[in-house]
């Protein structure tokens, strides 16, 4: 389907770790993080020496490996050295809650966590109850013995020979974050990274061997998985590791020290960075030639008022887990502000209506796509899988609708619209407008029901500093979204919050606003 030359018998360490010793790379810099500098040659023989102690732990073809790391040289070494040796390896969110981590090694049964002493008390509390797990080899000092893996790393033999696996071979799960429900494991083959680096990094962002790459975006989930790991590392470049919270001042610290030439980050990012950049007065970033959006659409007045101050264009696109990587994207040259971009080439996409027809140019439906990256199915949830995965297509549950110059406009999930008076809203639209006010710095619409059990928009908003909440300015919102938009779209409500819930890749969590409307409007109405 991608039309990319891939050899039926494919170890995806081969092409991105292994191969660059024989391409004249093996002294140059792989990845960079803090004051470490980890050559094409020292990242091939850590991961070797990783893959030897999974090995003396008796870990075979397929069984999983699940990665408990902040971005840093060790998760890498642990995310190859298990896919090195016919494993698959699970990078699991650091932000989550113990009870989550219960879940998601039930639900995976991996026999081995690689983990990061920091995060070990988390798993630690739920241990008594994780049915599968064995083994914990535990990075960044904290302990001893057996379970140290700088200890067994330093021990494990520097030489390993890869798995034969195919190109078909199960190389790692990506769990979604989700927007609802239990996170979903999507099973990624060995041939999908490349896929996605081909197609999107290099034919669609021109990455090449010289450019040095940053992410805000962390590796345990998709996006920033293919921005700071394989995308650099498939063409020979450098990636810039960050194993902190990407706080603007750290970020802006980051780009001055290594000087990255491409940046990714999610929208919220962007936002955050440049609130910073007008309080301080920043205009440079460096040689950053090319900035990089996805995880929610990028509204219009953000992308202007980046390129106002750093004269950088930012490519907004769209991908998932499911998916692996961006699918539909600005790129250079053809940005088309506000919109999600055109299809990457090597995918296709179709928007189609309730009975899956084909929709017209300008009508907003369900948007499918067929890709070569695109997962298996989801672990052990065949019915998810059924409703998801469709043949070659699979369904992206993302409502946009295209327009005449092939570009596509994003609506929000199928579960995100609003009916007002039998009229359709959605949230993105009145969160872009919002985003328009010189007070807002980001909003979340939802859906709540009033006294009669009819939905009606509610908005809930994060402002700049310098900009106290007042029902005053609540007034101010909803008129300045009236005289923008049809009437009907207004938020009746307007709720000013400290943050908004998102999942791990910024995407709104807009049930949540749901249900917390719901909750606050019966109170309201409760006698």
């Amino acid at each position: 389907m991608s039309n990319l030359d891939l050899p039926d018998r494919l170890n995806v360490v081969e092409p991105l770790v292994d191969a660059h010793l024989t391409q004249g790379r093996a002294d140059k810099p792989a990845l960079l993080c803090g004051d470490e500098a980890v050559t094409y040659r020292q990242l091939s023989e850590r991961v070797n020496r990783l893959g030897n102690v999974l090995r003396q732990l008796g870990v075979r073809l397929e069984e999983r490996v699940a990665i408990l790391m902040p971005d840093s040289p060790a998760c890498v070494y642990a995310f190859f050295g298990a896919i090195k040796i016919g494993a698959v390896a699970i990078p699991l969110n650091t932000n989550l809650l113990p009870k989550d981590y219960q879940y998601l090694l039930n639900d995976s049964r991996a026999r081995v966590l690689v983990v990061h002493a920091s995060l070990l008390a988390k798993i630690l509390e739920v241990r008594p109850r994780l049915r599968f797990l064995e083994h914990a080899l535990v990075a960044g000092g904290g302990t001893a013995g057996a379970s140290n893996l700088e200890s067994l790393l330093a021990a494990a033999a520097p030489d390993l020979d890869r798995a034969e696996t195919s190109k078909d071979d199960a190389a790692f799960w990506l769990y979604s974050s989700g927007t609802t429900g239990f996170p979903k494991g999507a099973i990624h083959l060995h041939h999908d990274m490349i896929v996605a680096a081909d197609l999107y990094a290099q034919a669609t962002l021109g990455l090449v061997e010289s450019d040095v790459s940053f992410s805000v975006a962390k590796l345990f989930f998709a996006y920033g998985l293919g921005n700071g790991l394989y995308f650099p590392l498939r063409t020979g470049g450098t990636t810039v590791l960050l194993p902190d919270r990407p706080l603007p001042d750290t970020v802006f610290a980051v780009i001055d020290r290594y000087q990255p030439t491409v940046f990714y980050g999610v929208p919220t990012s962007y936002a955050a960075l440049l609130n910073a950049a007008e309080r301080s007065g920043r205009t440079t970033l460096g040689r950053v030639r090319l900035c990089v959006s996805a995880g929610e659409p990028l509204p219009k007045p953000l992308y202007d008022r980046w390129q106002q101050r750093f004269g950088v264009d930012i490519l907004d696109g769209i991908g998932s887990t499911e998916i692996l990587h961006i699918f539909i994207s600005n790129r250079p040259g053809r940005v088309k502000p506000g919109s999600t971009g055109e299809v990457v080439p090597g995918y296709q996409a179709r928007i189609v209506g309730e009975q899956g027809q084909d929709l017209p140019v300008g009508e907003t439906g369900t948007l499918l796509i067929k890709g070569d990256s695109i997962a298996a199915g989801y672990w052990n949830k065949h019915e998810a899988t059924c409703k998801t995965f469709l043949g070659e297509w699979i369904n992206t549950h993302d409502k946009f609708r295209l327009d005449a110059d092939g570009y596509y406009w994003y609506a929000g999930r199928t579960d995100d619209m609003i009916k007002v008076s039998g009229l359709a809203v959605w949230p993105a639209d009145v969160e872009a407008i919002l985003l328009e006010h010189p007070a807002v710095l980001e909003s979340g619409v939802a859906g709540v029901p009033d006294a009669e059990g009819l939905l009606k928009p509610w908005a809930y908003v994060v402002l700049k500093k310098d900009h106290p909440p007042s029902d005053a300015l609540a007034r101010e919102l909803q008129a300045f979204v009236k005289a923008r938009t049809e009437p009907h779209k207004y938020p009746r409500t307007v709720k000013f919050v400290s943050d908004l819930p998102k999942t791990a890749t910024g995407k709104i969590q807009r049930y949540k606003l749901r249900a917390l409307g719901a909750a606050e409007s019966r109170a309201q109405s409760a006698p």
